[in-house]
């Protein structure tokens, strides 16, 4: 990929600098399993991770897939005094993060092909910021090494206190061009999942990169990626003497 006339790239992090979409994927599917198991449901499975979560605010995917099964529940409150064992939205996603937090004390790397572009736009000189529809992208990025990497973060819970829609809708990302000081025409927006790439795809960003972790290249470019990888290495030849 050409980077000329670029001064910033926005990450996604989850299965974008970290093989963390995996870990939320299991966290997920232990909920939703026991969830549905317990009320005689259909089972869960990995398909309805890529159709009705990944990506998505907590909030949003999590009623997402409860419609798909044609239930609802009130949407509640991550304050409520019951926490995880509250039956509502916020209480599922309570339970959720509980599973995901036990999982990411298991010890995350990043993956080393995006450690590498991250390295070399580092060294041309183009910004970089994190935006993620998930609320642990701190305890990830630091779990991983990566927290000073990143001046700016636009996460869920920078999305929540600034009342910023989420993916699909571009304003995260237009939010993080902001912070940057970067025109959105000279961001590019790097993401796995199809409501990221939407988000991009919709903000009027400079380039969308898609990265197959599983959702497939044809998807992702259906969506509105200019170009699919599978490694962020990929990247790093696009970088010209120019940028460097």
């Amino acid at each position: 990929m050409d980077h000329d006339g670029v001064d910033a790239v926005l990450f996604d992090l989850d299965g974008v600098i970290t093989p963390t979409a995996e870990k939320h994927m299991q966290a997920w599917n232990r909920m939703f399993t026991t969830y549905f198991d317990a009320r005689g449901i259909d089972p869960y499975s990995d398909e309805d991770y890529f159709r009705y979560i990944d990506g998505k605010p907590r909030v949003e995917g999590i009623a997402s897939m409860l419609a798909a099964r044609g239930l609802t529940l009130p949407e509640g409150d991550d304050d409520d005094e019951a926490g995880p064992d509250a039956d509502t939205i916020h209480g599922l996603g309570l339970r959720k993060n509980v599973i995901f937090r036990e999982l990411l004390d298991e010890g995350i790397e990043a993956y080393p092909g995006s450690v590498a572009y991250l390295d070399a736009l580092d060294a041309a000189g183009i910004a970089s910021c994190v935006v993620s529809s998930s609320k642990n992208a701190e305890a990830v990025l630091t779990a991983a090494g990566l927290r000073d990497r990143f001046e700016v973060i636009v996460d869920g819970l920078v999305a929540a206190a600034e009342g910023i829609p989420g993916k699909p809708r571009p304003d995260t990302y237009l939010r993080g061009a902001e912070l940057l000081g970067v025109p959105a025409d000279r961001c590019v927006v790097i993401e796995d999942a199809v409501s990221g790439v939407q988000a991009g795809a919709a903000g009027g960003f400079a380039r969308v990169v898609g990265v197959d972790r599983g959702a497939g290249r044809e998807t992702l470019l259906a969506e509105g990626a200019d170009l699919v990888v599978v490694d962020l290495a990929e990247l790093i030849p696009g970088l010209t003497e120019a940028n460097r």
